[in-house]
Order: C-alpha cells, then sequence, then structure tokens
C-alpha cells in the first residue's frame, strides 16, 4: 500500500469511532489517509449514557473525544453524510458529499430500531430510542403530556422508560413476554426485576400485545391489547429490539444473513476481502451482538490486521452484563438461562431486600457457567471470573451468591489464570498485568497509566490492587504499603504521629514527615479526618479546606450532574410534625427532589451549590442541624418505636438511639458509621447489620459490631450480652476510638475486622478487659469528642470568609444554565436544546475574568467566559502572589461542570486537579489526563495582575518547581 490509500469507515458510532481509535493506536494514520462517514451532524457520542442528554447534558457533553480529535491525527471527518454507494468493483463509496476511492472498507453502520407494525404507530405514537434526534422528538413529544408508555421491556425498553421519567412523566412499560430483560435475566431475575422497577413508580405490564394505538379520550393515544383491555397514553416508544442497518452491504451485493446482518468470518471480512464489517451490522456465526463491547473487540481485530497482525481473530464474545437500572443492580453472566444440557443451578432469594441470584452450574458441577444478579451486582466480578477461566467452584457452590458473612467465598487473585479479564473496559487480562511488573512496573499509578487498567468505569480498580499486589509479591518486591508518593507511611502510623507529636495542620505533617509537593486526592483527605478525628477542629476551618473532598468542602453529597443533597440530621428518625411540614416548604421552595433514606432521615435532592447556605440557614433556624451525610462520620442511628408504642418492647429504643447518635454525631472516622437500636429480638431496626448494632433484652442490651451492608454485606457479630446503658456506652466509646486508631484508608468496620489477628477475641480482649492498657485514653479521646461537638453548617454560616466558597460561578450571579431543578422524582430537568458548538479556545490576548480576592487559596472556584466554565485554582506562595491555573470546568468523564470544585495537588511533579465525582487527574498546564491521554480539557493560561485574574490562549507551560519554591 501506498500513502494514498483510503481507509474509509462508513458509521460514526461508539464502534466505528473506537475503530479509528485503534487505527492510529497501531500508527495506520501515518500510513494511509483514513476517512469517517457519520449519518449525524453530531459528532460520535456516548450513546450508553442517552439518557444523560434528557438529564439536561447537551450533545457536547457526550462526546467520545475533543474537538481536534481527527484533525490532530490527519483523519478526515464527514458528518451529516450518508453513503449511498457502493461499487466494488471500481473499489469506491459514493456519498452526499462526494465520491472517494478505498483501498479498504469498513462498514461499522450499526443497527434501526425495529418498530412492529402496530396500526396507528405513527407520530408521537411511534417514537424510538435511538439517536439524539429520536430523543429530542421524544422532548418535544413530552411538552405538554402527563404520561408515556415504552412497548419493549428489555434493556434499551428500560433505559427509554427512565427517560420518561427524566420528563417528569408517568410511565407504563408493555412487554410482550412473561418477564423484564429475556435476554439477560431467566424468570425469576425478571420477576424480581419488574418488583423493583415498580417500586419506582413505573407501571409494568407483561404477557401484553398491542393489537391497535387509536385516539384516546383522557390522553392522546389509546393503546388496545390483544386481551380487550386498554390503557390511554400521550406518547408511545417502541423499543421492541433491534435490526442490523445492513443497506450499504446489501445494496453491493455482500452476502446477507436470512434475517438480516452483514455475514463475516472470525476476521470481521464479509464475503469482499477488502471489506470488513464490525458492530451490530454484522453477522458471525449466525449472532448479531448488540453490545458495544463486541464491537470494540470486532474494531480491535480489523486494526490489528491491518497493521500485519495475522493471525487477529474474533472468535466470539461474551455477552455478560452489570448494569444499575433506574438505580436497580442487574447483573447476567455466561449461561444465564442454564440452556446447557444437564446444567444446574443454586438459587438465592431476599425477598426483606427484594433481591435475586442464580448460580448456574454445569451437569457435572465441575464448571461455573453462569449466573443471574438482581439487586446486588457486588457479587458479580468474583462469579464473572470462575465463568470466565474455568476455574473448579468452592466444595459448596452457594457461598458465591448467599449473604457474605463467615466463610464467604471471594475470589483470591493468586487464583486467577493470566487469561483472567481483570479490566473489560480495556481488555486487560492479568496477563497484560504480569508483564507490565515483568518490564518494570512497580507503583499502581503507572500500571494504570501503562495498560488502561481501571480507567474506565473504574469498576475493576479493587481486584486490580489485589492482582496487582500479588504480582509483586510473588517475586519478591516488597509491597509499597506507603499511603501515596507523599507520604512513605500507613494511615495508622501517620495517626499516632498526629497524636504523639502533637501535629495540628498538613502542612506540619508534610514538613516533619512527608516526601514533599503539594499533596493528592489521597493524602489529604486522610489527613484531614486524622485531624478531624484527633482534635475535633472544624472541617471549615481554612487550614482544613483545602484538605475536604466536595462533600465535605461544600458539605452536601455530590450528585452525579454536579448538584448537591441536603440532609439535617433527624437523630433516632424521631421527628416532629412542624419539623416535617419545614421539610416540605424547603424542598418545595427550592424544587427538591425528597426520599425517605434507609437511615430514618429525608433527603433533598438538587440544591445548587449557591443554594446550599440559604437552604442550611432555613434549617437551622427551624431547629435542625448538620446531618454529617457528607462525611466519614457518624450518619444514623436507626430505631424502631421500642417500647414507647410496641406490644412487643422490651426497652426504649427511640430513646436510647437518640442518646447514641447525639454523643457520637461530631465522630470523624476513616469510613462512615451507621447505627441501630431494636428494642426486642424482632430487630425491627436491623441492628445486625451495622457497623455498631443494639438489641434490647429484658436485662438490659446486647452490642453486635463490624457489620454493613455495603458492597460486602457482613453480619455484626455478638459481642457483649445483657449490658447496662453505661457499660453500653463506655464499650462504644472504646470500640469506636480503637477503630478509628488503628484502621487503614476508607476501610469500614467490618474489612477492618477481617484483617485483626485473633478476631473477634482480640477485640474482646481490648476492648472489655483492657489487654493492652488503653481503654483509659481511648474513653478520655471520645469525651473530649462529645464535648467540643459543633454544627459545622452553623460554623459556616457565621463567616463570610467561608460562605466565599458557596458561589456558582464567581464573576456572574447566575445559576449554571446546564442545570434546573424539578420537583419532580429526577433532580434535573433538560435544558433547552441548542445546536451542538465547540468550547471556545481561548482569548487571544489577556483577558480580564475575576477579582484576585475572589480566589479561595489551594482550592478551586468557576468563572464564566461567554458561555464557557472555566476552573482557577489558585496556589499562594510566602514569597508572592503566587500562582494561578485555568482549565474547562467540564469533566470529560462524568459530563458534569465539576472540576472546580475538584481537589488539587501533584502526582509525580505534575500539578493536577482530581475529579471529585471519578477521581480522574488532569494537568492543569496541560489539560491532559493522566489515566487517558486521549481525554483531555482546554487550558489556558493564567495570572493575578494588580488585583485582578487574566486568562488567555495557551501558549507556554511552566514547571511545577517553580511554584513550590
Amino acid at each position: 500500500m501506498t500513502i494514498k490509500d483510503n481507509i474509509i469507515i462508513v458509521g460514526n458510532g461508539m464502534v466505528g469511532h473506537y475503530c479509528a481509535e485503534q487505527l492510529i493506536m497501531h500508527g495506520l494514520h501515518e500510513t494511509h489517509q483514513i476517512h469517517v462517514f457519520g449519518e449525524e451532524r453530531h459528532h460520535a457520542y456516548d450513546r450508553v449514557h442517552l439518557t444523560d442528554y434528557m438529564s439536561g447534558q447537551d450533545a457536547l457533553a457526550l462526546r467520545l473525544h475533543q474537538d481536534d480529535f481527527h484533525t490532530s491525527h490527519g483523519i478526515t471527518l464527514h458528518l451529516n453524510s450518508r453513503v449511498t454507494d457502493i461499487d466494488r468493483a471500481q473499489k469506491t463509496i459514493t456519498a452526499e458529499d462526494g465520491c472517494l476511492p478505498y483501498s479498504t472498507l469498513i462498514l461499522a453502520t450499526g443497527s434501526r430500531p425495529f418498530v412492529p407494525p402496530v396500526p396507528g404507530n405513527t407520530g408521537t405514537a411511534g417514537l424510538v430510542y435511538r439517536t439524539l434526534e429520536d430523543l429530542d422528538l421524544i422532548r418535544a413529544a413530552a411538552e405538554g403530556a402527563r404520561h408515556g408508555t415504552v412497548i419493549g421491556g428489555g434493556l434499551l425498553g428500560l433505559e427509554a422508560a427512565n427517560a420518561l421519567k427524566v420528563l417528569g412523566l408517568d410511565v407504563s412499560v408493555i412487554q410482550l413476554g412473561s418477564h423484564l430483560m429475556p435476554a439477560q435475566l431467566d424468570e425469576e431475575g425478571g420477576r424480581a426485576l419488574k418488583h423493583r422497577i415498580e417500586a419506582l413508580g413505573i407501571d409494568v405490564r407483561v404477557l401484553h400485545v398491542t393489537k391497535e394505538i387509536v385516539a384516546g379520550t383522557a390522553h392522546r393515544h389509546k393503546l388496545v391489547f390483544a386481551d380487550g383491555t386498554t390503557l390511554e397514553t400521550d406518547m408511545v416508544v417502541f423499543s421492541a429490539g433491534i435490526q442490523p442497518q445492513d443497506m450499504p452491504g446489501r445494496g453491493c451485493g455482500l452476502e446477507i444473513g436470512p434475517r438480516g446482518g452483514i455475514v463475516v468470518d472470525n476476521q470481521c471480512r464479509t464475503s469482499d476481502p477488502d471489506i470488513f464489517a464490525i458492530g451490530e451490522c454484522a453477522l458471525w456465526e449466525g449472532q448479531i451482538f448488540g453490545l458495544v463491547a463486541p464491537g470494540y473487540t470486532m474494531a480491535r481485530t480489523v486494526a490489528a490486521l491491518l497493521a500485519g497482525e495475522a493471525d487477529a481473530a474474533f472468535t466470539g464474545a461474551d455477552m455478560s452484563t452489570k448494569l444499575k437500572l433506574q438505580g436497580v443492580d442487574v447483573g447476567s453472566i455466561g449461561d444465564a438461562h442454564g440452556q446447557e444440557p444437564g446444567s444446574t443451578s443454586y438459587r438465592f432469594i431476599g425477598e426483606a431486600e427484594g433481591s435475586y441470584r442464580r448460580l448456574v452450574l454445569s451437569a457435572d458441577g465441575t464448571r461455573v457457567t453462569g449466573a443471574v444478579l438482581v439487586g446486588d451486582n457486588s457479587y458479580y466480578d468474583t462469579i464473572f471470573q470462575y465463568v470466565q477461566n474455568g476455574i473448579a467452584p468452592p466444595a459448596d457452590p452457594a457461598v458465591l451468591i448467599l449473604p457474605r458473612g463467615e466463610g464467604a467465598e471471594l475470589l483470591g487473585a493468586d487464583a486467577l489464570p493470566d487469561t483472567a479479564t481483570i479490566c473489560s473496559c480495556h481488555n486487560v487480562t492479568k496477563g497484560a498485568i504480569s508483564t507490565a511488573i515483568e518490564q518494570g512496573c512497580t507503583d499502581l499509578a503507572t500500571l494504570k497509566a501503562d495498560t488502561k487498567a481501571s480507567t474506565g468505569c473504574g469498576g475493576c480498580s479493587g481486584l486490580l490492587k489485589s492482582v496487582f499486589e500479588a504480582e509483586l509479591t510473588a517475586r519478591g518486591i516488597t509491597v509499597d504499603k506507603s499511603l501515596c508518593e507523599h507520604f512513605s507511611y500507613t494511615r495508622q502510623e501517620l495517626y499516632s504521629l498526629v497524636r504523639v507529636h502533637n501535629l495540628r495542620s498538613f502542612e506540619d505533617l508534610m514538613e516533619q514527615y512527608g516526601n514533599g509537593g503539594l499533596g493528592c486526592e489521597i493524602c489529604k483527605p486522610a489527613v484531614g479526618s486524622i485531624l478531624a478525628s484527633a482534635w475535633n477542629k472544624p472541617i471549615t476551618d481554612p487550614l482544613y479546606i483545602p484538605l475536604q473532598d466536595t462533600n465535605d468542602t461544600f458539605m452536601g453529597n455530590m450528585q452525579k450532574n454536579g448538584t448537591y443533597s441536603v440532609v439535617p440530621r433527624i437523630a433516632g428518625g424521631e421527628i416532629t410534625p412542624d419539623k416535617l411540614i419545614v421539610l416540605g416548604q424547603v424542598a418545595k421552595k427550592y424544587n427538591l427532589y425528597t426520599k425517605i433514606t434507609g437511615g430514618q432521615r429525608v433527603d433533598l435532592f438538587g440544591a445548587q451549590l449557591h443554594q446550599l447556605p440559604e437552604i442550611w440557614r432555613e434549617l437551622l433556624d427551624a431547629g435542625f442541624e448538620t446531618g454529617h451525610a457528607y462525611g466519614k462520620s457518624t450518619r444514623t442511628v436507626k430505631s424502631c418505636v421500642g417500647s414507647t408504642w410496641c406490644r412487643y418492647g422490651v426497652q426504649d429504643s427511640v430513646g436510647k438511639a437518640l442518646d447514641l447518635e447525639n454523643r457520637y454525631k461530631g465522630l470523624r472516622s476513616p469510613h462512615k458509621l451507621k447505627f441501630a437500636v431494636s428494642g426486642c429480638t424482632r430487630e425491627c431496626a436491623e441492628a445486625q447489620s451495622k457497623d455498631v448494632g443494639v438489641i434490647a433484652t429484658e436485662n438490659g442490651w446486647n452490642l453486635y459490631v463490624c457489620g454493613n451492608g455495603g458492597m460486602r454485606p457482613r453480619h455484626a457479630e455478638l459481642f457483649a450480652t445483657d449490658l447496662d446503658s453505661e457499660t453500653l456506652v463506655k464499650y462504644i466509646d472504646r470500640f469506636l476510638m480503637f477503630y478509628i486508631r488503628t484502621a487503614d484508608k476508607l476501610q469500614r468496620t467490618s474489612v477492618w475486622r477481617e484483617t485483626l489477628e485473633g478476631g473477634l477475641d482480640y477485640l474482646k480482649d481490648v476492648i472489655i478487659n483492657d489487654s493492652l492498657g488503653i481503654c483509659a485514653e481511648l474513653e478520655q479521646q471520645m469525651q473530649h469528642v462529645v464535648e467540643t461537638y459543633h454544627c459545622e453548617w452553623k460554623d459556616a454560616l457565621t463567616d463570610e470568609e467561608k460562605l466565599k466558597r458557596f458561589r456558582t460561578f464567581v464573576n456572574d450571579s447566575r445559576p449554571d444554565p446546564n442545570i434546573r431543578t424539578v420537583p419532580e422524582r429526577d433532580q434535573v430537568k433538560p435544558a433547552e436544546n441548542q445546536p451542538e458548538q465547540a468550547v471556545a479556545a481561548g482569548p487571544a490576548d489577556w483577558t480580564d475574568l475575576c477579582a484576585q480576592r475572589d480566589l479561595v487559596a489551594r482550592s478551586g472556584v468557576v468563572a464564566l467566559l461567554g458561555t464557557t466554565q472555566i476552573a482557577l485554582f489558585y496556589l499562594p506562595d510566602a514569597g508572592g502572589e503566587g500562582r494561578v491555573f485555568a482549565i474547562d470546568n467540564h469533566d470529560p468523564f462524568s459530563h458534569a461542570n465539576v472540576l472546580g470544585r475538584g481537589m488539587i495537588g501533584d502526582l509525580k511533579g505534575q500539578p493536577v486537579v482530581a475529579s471529585p465525582l471519578y477521581k480522574q487527574h488532569f494537568n492543569l498546564e496541560t489539560g491532559t489526563c493522566l489515566e487517558d491521554a486521549s481525554r483531555s480539557v482546554q487550558a489556558w493560561e493564567a495570572r493575578l495582575h494588580q488585583g485582578r485574574v487574566e486568562i488567555r490562549a495557551r501558549t507556554t507551560t511552566r514547571p511545577l518547581e517553580t511554584l513550590m519554591a
């Protein structure tokens, strides 16, 4: 081939774009001219998160690349240009913008929605959910509508139902078959999912055949079903399956399957050796793969072949799926339906929490072949490895799906073969990790950068760390237990240093025991937590603000769209009617979504940054106080009504819950803490799933410790029985302070308990028998915390300097235009649909942006430049004004405008900000993402000039040493 040879990709969806990335990775853009044709006017975007578009994100936010991706790699992109003809004899393609020759043609045209021939399926009764244009039509149809219906209860159908919910409609889902998601779930799993979806307020009707759609009376349309029943609705969205978009191949005479799809071989070649087909338009061994991951595998195969790797082949794809549908965990692994002859199954049904798990084994019981999970995907990764790698199941296979208490079977890293897929997003195997270590990689950050493992969804981070450390240990390499590159100590060691040497600031600790630098999002929050636990100073102290993650900085839980939740404390779940009314009034005034939490509180969702002080001022005036729902601290003490009301209650559980919550409400710890108090052994408060659980007996209180209902559910263990109230509190004081003193960073009590040598007996010996001689000290420390409690929000509202942080934009009083809160279930209403446009590249000369006094030292703020949001980060120094960095506020991973609220620091000498949502790092000078160099944000030069902050288009960079001198 010559440099004039063309590689043409027809299709600019997720698979087509990924194929272009793979061609670049193999250097083919340097030897070929690459053209990409897309029918849509939009650049390639993330179809998996289309619902985010309905939640207010614009098309730009969903892009899979930066503006200069194609031009910087010499690729010609043809948007809004449909390929109308392929001439195989002349090896040319004809599109709406001209004719081009090709040497290699790659068809990645995807699929189109299948719309059943139901009479009346036109206009707002014949919508589909596939492209951004489709969603625009749905959004327009929702104007003035009250009810929407989705025909099809598969994966995409439920996504469409969620989109209609986002628009504020009542929703019905009509399913032809007997259960939801039949491709992924068995009938029992489908029923469990139906129960959970209905609990979210969505009407689900199975075994319903839509006969026709006619005009409605109360609504625009009426669906008439085969059984004679009807349903009135304002709009109908069809999601009844897909059909391969095979017309380009069909039109030029390529071999097509009997039911559609361009036939391909193991190298993804069509019946024409110069034409490949990948993704949902391709038919391999009679299969169309309706997930994006198989399309990516096909794209990698084609790129490798074109780069000269003759043995590259596509041999099928695993269709296992782990996802969250409208907040409900759903997982399907391998042979989920047990179709392999002779398959046997184990099933776990948790009616109390509405969970369902099925484990499928081979006929001889030697292989785990599949699984179904509804309600809890924490089991997914372990079972997936058993299925993918043919690992022999445990002696009792049921432990793989049973609640994880003692004896639960978690798969160790050393049991995985080299072929085990650790990161499915980027197809990174254990063998690839092993190779990276053999080549000299000895730190986790470098491993992620080299292999891209855990830089996608991040779900494999725990497994990756486990495999990495196991591989190092196997090679005789000491595993570095340092907190991070800035401190060569564990959290436990740093806690001891702070206490013994009376250290009161991050800077003091860094100077005496650190390795230099600015710190990072690992050590800063850990040290902030240690300082708070040791000295109980307000986290709003200017010394501590730069150490806090966004939740503690702004004292609210950041949601995925950049808004915050407000959760006032409701101790023990007890609340007066007057306070309930206040919560309703505040929620109504600020258009917040309200939800009762599992800890018996009221969550108010959707508050923008500038609204938080206003909301909390009203709540504090009504007698509320901060609930610490944002912190690694005591969250809630759940209670039943106990002997006050219940005929079975033997003690006052509400009174005891109030005592405990008010005692420990200011306590900061390595991870969040949850308590519960039950008034009798019927256990209505579920105390045995909490970090600290108390159950009343006729003789006093039984104490349980170290349980949790999180990613690894664990029953609490009985610690002591029939305690009087004074002894109960004494033991809890000791237990909590010992946990705070010895736990690792972000370690729940349940995990901490599993790491204690000697187990529960050792813990009893320390806490009850004072075997270490430290109990008096532990009690004294707890008493100091109790006596110095303060409401952090009250503290912030009395200090104008602290309130400076609560501004959406420092140079404009408007709220974020991309977020508009509504009182319906979802906290965001879509912004007005605007044409897609690129982010401004920045001014040609210095442009005044805001005053220097608007900046917050060692932290971030956001300013507006036209319609572009710019995050500004200020690092003062002792000898002068310091340094300002300016980057785009938009996070390309979360698609939220949040980078200005991230934590700044340095990694390997580079000044960085960590995204507050998913923790990817962006270089503050260049905007490049450290974990994925293909993702970056716009960066500007910034300076302080005569008390003002000015920016301009970046031309040079400065080394970190100049700002750390």
